[in-house]
């Protein structure tokens, strides 16, 4: 057994207690309004905009697209979304409708959301994304092969994955609702790293829970570590529940003291959501007017 599987046997154990006091700790901070206006403008760029339901069509991946665009007329000073999110299928029409703009076509792939068919047709599929035009792809990983215990499997489908993609950015989908421990969370981010992950992503948002502080920190401590050693740069996305600008900032803070501010950027932090654009752009309109607009003043998507 290679030496770099072996260590995915005796990761250290992760202080769960430790955990959660410190996320209490940063939730605590209080950012003033100068700040608060930046941080929302921020987040607003790191969000990949998502649709992946079964009643997904053409025409709703281009509505999606517009808004992505288009976020708010009155606000001339906005900046992009960093991606539309979409299913491998959908790609191709996402694409021809961002053609000109920085945003980026992100595509599920690996049998999402549960990653149990075969390998060979997960890989295909990963294919096919980037064939379609991807420009980064989500893969889920064996969440069945991991809790079995079966790490070198699942090191190698990442591996090959990013052999697949290249220069296409991989986001790795830990699924961490169904880790059930910190411990396994911290496992599942040394695997994914250490396979070539450019990203790890905490869930798909079809488990029962999505994103929570306490496993992206766990996770984001990874990042660190890793990058200490290595001097690599790993980005992080925290997907699922993450809905109002209030949570999506206790993140940026989260970030900002774990990693430091070269990780706030894009490039290394995503949110993965669907609704959390429409709520920044709320209160965005209310630290410049004073008063909260009605949700019907912003695009559905």
């Amino acid at each position: 057994m290679n030496s770099h599987i072996l260590n995915f046997y005796t990761t250290p154990i992760v202080d769960e207690i430790g955990v959660k006091e410190r996320v209490a700790r940063l939730n605590s901070r209080s950012v003033k309004k100068q700040s608060k206006m930046a941080a929302l403008h921020l987040a607003l760029s790191m969000i990949d905009l998502t649709t992946l339901e079964g009643m997904d069509t053409p025409g709703k991946v281009i509505q999606l697209c517009q808004k992505a665009k288009y976020l708010h007329a009155p606000f001339s000073d906005l900046p992009m979304v960093a991606a539309i999110c979409v299913y491998p299928t959908l790609v191709k029409t996402a694409k021809q409708e961002l053609e000109g703009t920085a945003i980026a076509v992100a595509s599920v792939a690996t049998g999402f959301p549960s990653g149990q068919t075969d390998l060979q047709s997960r890989l295909a599929e990963i294919t096919y994304a980037i064939e379609e035009g991807a420009d980064e792809v989500d893969m889920v990983i064996s969440r069945g092969k991991f809790l079995a215990g079966e790490y070198e499997s699942v090191f190698e489908e990442i591996a090959r994955a990013k052999e697949i993609c290249g220069k296409v950015h991989l986001k790795v989908i830990l699924e961490t609702a169904e880790l059930t421990t910190l411990d396994q969370v911290r496992r599942a981010s040394e695997i994914a790293i250490s396979a070539g992950a450019d990203f790890i992503k905490t869930s798909t948002g079809k488990a029962k829970t999505g994103a929570t502080q306490p496993v992206t920190l766990v996770m984001l401590e990874t990042i660190r570590d890793h990058h200490l050693k290595t001097g690599e740069k790993i980005g992080m996305k925290p997907a699922g529940g993450i809905s109002d600008s209030k949570t999506a900032i206790r993140y940026l803070v989260m970030v900002k003291e774990t990693l430091g501010v070269e990780w706030l950027t894009p490039k290394l932090f995503r949110f993965g959501a669907s609704s959390l654009a429409n709520d920044v752009l709320m209160q965005i309109a209310k630290q410049k007017g004073g008063a909260y607009q009605s949700a019907d003043y912003f695009s559905k998507g």
